[in-house]
């Protein structure tokens, strides 16, 4: 067999050389459990909306790895003992957190697979993976369940200020051209500590950490939850279960073998086998996108009408609101749109819906940011900070969404 040199270098738009640090790593990213993740876009339908947010998950997850890197240099610098299995294992940990991601990220876990979670699929993978690779990825599952006994190795991994949001901000915001969502995530990395065993942040970083919650509560705004985003991928989950709604009736829908397995069959978290597993592990964004192409032009009024709205982006009216949208209203739209188009008021809640969504930058229920102050004593954030305005972004903000046809607009 050829000797392959496994310690590649990779070179990222964002960081520039990311290194793959041992053969283990390098083994993991070529398995094809990881290779799907370069078929998954990251930010879901948003591309409609920035036309430049076409990265994946993939990109995402060397990211993430590169990130911990630079973290555990710094930790170590400051006489953080982690020996070498734990630095490997957070590494692995960092690396998969996201390898149970559905196509467009989000809109499966609502509609094909039933109320199954990114991170519980993402278990699946690596267990699926340990065995494969002889139990080497044992302590990365130990921390990224959060069992193992030192606390800061989950926070790296999964907190209020973790590699994952660190690089999601930046890669984000790159990649969308949201300046505003641009973190130093640099100086971050630089101010990370140790205490007992739990992550600390030293005190000269307050600033950049308020930047990042700010750039944070601006990014959910501005991309993650701006509204043709949102509405596109409201669209998205509808037309996926209408597929699959008509395909438990009997009809016979065009679609992949791996997407036609989950239209055919109710998937929740005890149905995930390994053979269910594998059929997961071959669907990505290109199997929902061709079915949407070859759905546009099927007998099913619902169906074709929603994968029009998207393959060509005439998407429906969504409108914002911070106060609750009446229930006439939602029902005079609904009476037009059934006698308009000849169906039943129930088919109507595909197109004429409402809803709600929330931005809470940081919240003071979980776990806090820990500011390590120079006489030695710990403090949340929010207590720390001479700012004002994370008070008010530690508030969950709500906002009402209605969305409806345009053409009940014309009328």
């Amino acid at each position: 067999m050829s000797q392959i040199n496994k310690l590649k270098i990779l070179n990222d738009p964002i960081y520039g050389f990311i290194t793959i640090p041992n053969p283990l790593l390098y083994d993991l990213i070529q398995h094809p459990y990881f290779q799907r993740l370069r078929r998954i876009s990251q930010m879901g339908m948003s591309y409609l909306v920035y036309p430049g947010a076409h990265h994946t998950r993939f990109h995402h997850a060397l990211g993430c790895m590169h990130m911990m890197q630079k973290a555990i240099e710094v930790l170590k610098f400051k006489e953080v003992q982690i020996s070498k299995e734990e630095e490997n294992a957070l590494l692995i940990a960092i690396l998969l957190h996201d390898i149970g991601h559905g196509p467009f990220s989000h809109a499966m876990e609502h509609s094909i697979v039933e109320g199954v979670s990114h991170e519980a699929i993402s278990l699946l993978f690596m267990n699926r993976l340990n065995v494969e690779f002889d139990g080497q990825l044992s302590l990365a599952i130990k921390v990224f369940k959060g069992e193992y006994h030192r606390k800061f190795m989950l926070q790296l991994i999964s907190s209020q200020l973790d590699m994952d949001r660190m690089d999601y901000l930046k890669r984000d915001s790159f990649y969308t051209g949201v300046a505003e969502g641009n973190i130093n995530s640099d100086r971050l990395i630089q101010m990370l500590n140790v205490v007992d065993d739990v992550l600390v942040m030293e005190e000269k970083a307050i600033y950049s950490i308020e930047k990042f919650l700010m750039a944070r509560r601006l990014m959910y705004w501005q991309a993650y939850l701006h509204k043709t985003s949102l509405v596109a991928e409201l669209i998205l989950t509808k037309t996926l279960k209408r597929a699959k709604e008509l395909t438990l009736k009997g009809t016979e829908l065009p679609s992949s073998k791996p997407l036609a397995f989950f239209m055919k069959n109710k998937i929740e978290l005890p149905d995930f086998t390994d053979d269910v597993l594998d059929q997961f592990a071959q669907l990505d964004d290109y199997d929902i996108v061709s079915a949407l192409k070859s759905w546009q032009t099927e007998d099913d009024f619902i169906l074709s009408s929603l994968s029009k709205m998207i393959i060509n982006r005439d998407l429906l009216k969504i409108k914002l609101s911070s106060e609750k949208f009446p229930k006439e209203m939602l029902h005079e739209l609904t009476e037009r749109f059934s006698k308009a188009n000849g169906i039943s008021a129930h088919d109507t809640e595909y197109f004429i819906f409402k809803g709600k969504i929330k931005n809470q930058a940081y919240s003071k229920d979980a776990e806090p940011i820990h500011i390590l102050k120079k006489d030695k004593t710990i403090e949340d954030v929010v207590e720390a900070s001479d700012q004002l305005n994370l008070k008010a972004l530690s508030k969950p903000v709500t906002k009402y969404y209605i969305c409806y046809p345009k053409q009940l607009l014309e009328n």
